[in-house]
């Protein structure tokens, strides 16, 4: 049984319906991680010891006639950035090799409550700053759609262990794009939530107010059941909102978009993104009007024009202060030296990659006196102009349409020659995390050489069910993607 080409959904059936054990789904997909995994290198732990214990226990659940949960007997994946209890965390960094944490992270626990099987972490950017997987300490990721090609980032290992067939689900985080970039350019979907929707409890942090959980999956309906299981409140996180959500899988059964306006954004320059992509708005926009959406126009020109700068100084800014606690001697990989200073300066610039200290020593710099007043200040009042923005659109829109990255996905090393032209690139994706609204990053196609075409759709803060039903709307007209065929990339 080839079950890595099926979705969550029937994954979960079978089991439950006996058409086949826990068991045999859990050892499929570790067999398929194993066989293709030296070349795309997107896990970098695996736990087969607990995952089989875990399946065990379902199986005999089953035996006994107990009810199940929505994902039951179904292999996930997360981000190594997501606690996991016994289990190795390291934000693939080397100022966290070796730690492993005592509890799981809340939606670790919520996916192991709903019957799913973790097993185990995939690659990301160093403590999550980057949008390539090339600034991991075990090396870079893979696109499995094309090898030449980053996977996007910093989830890039869980977009592209989707995409290649090792697990139906996998989870990331995002801070200005990192679920959806990667989702974009490995050619599945990928949403980030509203800010506040999903417990953050357990997430090795980037930027507290910027960082959301997000499922990657390969249809719309996967990951509106993943939703459901991991959209709860949790006192352990006082940012995650107190509020009953509703069924998100309700709301991805409708079938058209009658009644529905749906913006498209303009005012940026079309001639700095790809053809290909500019095309998928266009195609995307036909699918809309067929379903009976109304379309209009908007610019957004305070989003348009500043979000990139305010996101990095707010960013950078918080990171700096964030990472402080990693010095060697509290926490983190430590070196020893003559005095108190010596060991801070070894500890740190030996623990952290070249990206994570550029981005700490940026934002260390925005945080000082004078620069703390003249950049960062100003970026917080043009954050929430944006959020502001954003708000009144929605007052008269269901949803917004617009790019995620300018361009297809990046070659192998473009980042290590321009950075900061990778930095300009967030433009489109920064703007959802500023504001907190919900995001998906769709795929609609690819190109005749294969790369993933894709759009955005935004949507009002915690109205995502119904971001998830235009999005399965489209998904109809569009078609769900396919796994990635392996065999052609060389990899089999």
């Amino acid at each position: 049984m080839e079950f890595y080409k099926l979705s969550a959904k029937e994954i979960a059936d079978g089991v439950r319906g006996k058409k086949w054990t826990a068991k045999e789904v859990l050892t499929s997909f570790l067999t398929r991680i194993k066989t293709c995994d030296s070349k795309l290198n997107a896990v970098v732990t695996l736990c087969e010891k607990n995952a089989h214990e875990d399946a065990k226990k379902l199986d005999e659940a089953i035996a006994r006639g107990e009810t199940l949960g929505l994902l039951a007997g179904v292999p996930f994946l997360v981000k190594d950035n997501f606690c996991t209890d016994g289990i190795r965390t390291t934000c693939a960094s080397k100022m966290l090799h070796d730690w492993i944490p005592s509890y799981d992270a809340t939606a670790i626990k919520n996916m192991k409550m709903a019957g799913a099987i973790l097993m185990g972490k995939t690659n990301m950017d160093e403590f999550a700053m980057g949008n390539t997987t090339e600034s991991s300490i075990f090396g870079p990721t893979l696109n499995p759609r094309d090898l030449t090609r980053v996977p996007g980032g910093s989830s890039g290992g869980s977009a592209a262990a989707v995409a290649a067939g090792y697990c139906p689900i996998a989870l990331g985080s995002d801070t200005g794009g990192s679920i959806r970039q990667p989702a974009a350019f490995c050619g599945v979907q990928g949403m980030k939530p509203s800010y506040g929707q999903i417990s953050r409890y357990g997430i090795v942090g980037y930027v507290s107010s910027l960082d959301q959980i997000g499922p990657i999956t390969r249809n719309i309906n996967d990951m509106a059941i993943v939703m459901d299981v991991l959209a709860k409140a949790d006192e352990n996180d006082s940012t995650c909102d107190a509020y009953d959500r509703p069924s998100f899988s309700a709301a991805v059964k409708k079938t058209d978009l009658k009644g529905k306006k749906i913006a498209v954004l303009t005012g940026f320059d079309k001639e700095c993104v790809d053809k290909s992509l500019l095309d998928a708005i266009n195609t995307t926009v036909q699918f809309c009007c067929e379903a009976g959406a109304e379309i209009i126009e908007v610019n957004l020109p305070t989003a348009n024009k500043h979000a990139v700068a305010c996101y990095y100084m707010i960013a950078l800014g918080d990171a700096s202060s964030k990472l402080a606690c990693y010095d060697g001697m509290r926490y983190g990989y430590h070196e020893d030296g003559k005095n108190l200073f010596e060991m801070y300066k070894k500890s740190r610039n030996k623990g952290f990659g070249n990206e994570v200290r550029r981005r700490i020593l940026i934002g260390t710099c925005i945080l000082t006196r004078g620069y703390y007043e003249n950049y960062y200040v100003p970026a917080v009042k043009v954050r929430q102009m944006i959020a502001d923005e954003y708000a009144d659109l929605f007052k008269t829109v269901d949803a917004l349409i617009c790019p995620i990255s300018p361009t297809l996905p990046y070659k192998k090393g473009y980042v290590e020659d321009d950075s900061a032209t990778i930095y300009l690139r967030d433009v489109f994706t920064s703007t959802a995390n500023l504001a907190g609204l919900p995001s998906i990053s769709l795929n609609v196609g690819f190109t005749p050489e294969g790369l993933p075409t894709n759009i955005q759709l935004l949507g009002p803060r915690f109205d995502d069910e119904n971001l998830l039903s235009i999005a399965s709307v489209i998904e109809n007209y569009a078609g769900s993607p396919s796994v990635a065929d392996l065999s052609v990339e060389g990899v089999l």
